[in-house]
């Protein structure tokens, strides 16, 4: 059964990016939707050409990766950054700020759907078919969208709560239903969705030198206060699960056996339910 790579935060650490006329920067750190478990933008730091400056670059404007020489080509020009709306990375992005960004770049609202994407699956799909004008364009059918979306936003004026940073929850801590369980080391990304698939944890503290994953689906709770992440799993069961090998690539059928031992469906059942729909 085929399925998408998918890519580590430390992959992503890095990565170079490329614009349609010259280098923008390298990846600094990753902000994902705690509620869908996506990955919205990516944070990444300029360098001299724009003083350092550290922007947000969305999926929708990424294409295939080349992660061989770990450079991520996006559809946009360094002038469409360097004039883009400044974002202070180091705080919370509100609604706000998603809204000026997207209109600046013409994307459609990601939220306006039940999907990852708006109603897709892929970030790139938001664009299919509509007409791109560059910096400042409006997508006509996203303009209903739009107006939801900004008198959702009214009274929202402090950060999105939804969004993380994915550094920020590195060394959180594992609770399962019987117990600590270890830390978050990284999370596995579908380089295709953007969908945070899984979360790594290294066991060191109560199994020495494995690494373990876990699901998105399978947390119970989060303590955001607390550094705390609850699962609906024993530690015995994850004891006796397939093991996780980080030196190698996720197979479909090591997802699949990891699933089954869980008693839990697999997301790309899900998908698949999309595509037919």
């Amino acid at each position: 059964m085929a399925t998408a790579m998918l890519r580590s935060t430390k992959d992503l650490e890095g990565c170079a990016i490329q614009a349609t006329d010259g280098m923008i920067g390298h990846v600094k750190d990753v902000y994902f939707d705690d509620e869908k478990w996506v990955v919205r933008y990516l944070i990444v730091e300029t360098g001299s050409w724009l003083a350092s400056r550290k922007v947000l670059i969305s999926p929708i404007a990424i294409g295939k990766a080349d992660w061989a020489t770990s450079v991520l080509a996006v559809s946009i020009t360094k002038d469409q950054v360097k004039n883009s709306p400044d974002i202070a990375t180091d705080e919370p992005v509100s609604r706000q700020h998603e809204i000026q960004y997207l209109q600046y770049y013409g994307y459609p609202y990601y939220w306006d759907g039940a999907n990852f994407w708006g109603n897709s699956t892929y970030p790139g799909a938001m664009l299919t078919g509509v007409g791109y004008a560059g910096s400042g364009a409006e997508f006509l059918v996203a303009q209903a969208a739009r107006g939801r979306a900004e008198a959702e936003m009214e009274g929202r004026q402090k950060g999105d709560p939804h969004l993380r940073s994915g550094n920020a929850v590195m060394n959180y801590q594992i609770e399962a239903t019987d117990g600590g369980m270890g830390q978050v080391k990284s999370l596995l990304i579908d380089e295709e969705t953007w969908a945070i698939r899984y979360l790594v944890v290294e066991t060191s503290n109560w199994w020495f030198g494995q690494q373990v994953l876990i699901a998105p689906r399978w947390i119970q709770e989060i303590s955001w206060l607390d550094a705390t992440i609850a699962v609906k799993v024993t530690r015995q069961a994850v004891k006796d699960a397939p093991r996780y090998d980080p030196s190698a690539p996720l197979s479909r059928d090591h997802e699949m056996s990891l699933h089954q031992h869980y008693g839990r469906a697999g997301y790309w059942a899900d998908e698949v339910k999309v595509k037919r729909a």
